[in-house]
């Protein structure tokens, strides 16, 4: 019965360390970047520097 125990009680310490380290990695990534971005402001901006689709400009429309 003692083994049992000791054996979850081990898995139970496991557990707990590897939920602390991951935290600890997102922390550190997080200290890391400059500004926190979000993923919506990544995608708004990354639309914003799409080039206007629009008819381009031929010469024979005589536009100059």
């Amino acid at each position: 019965m003692k083994y049992i125990l000791s054996l979850y009680l081990l898995g139970v310490v496991l557990t707990l360390l590897s939920v602390f380290v991951r935290l600890m990695e997102s922390l550190e990534g997080l200290l890391e970047s400059p500004l926190p971005v979000s993923p919506w402001a990544i995608r708004g901006h990354l639309a914003n520097t799409e080039l206007p689709k629009g008819l381009p400009d031929h010469p024979s429309r005589g536009v100059q």
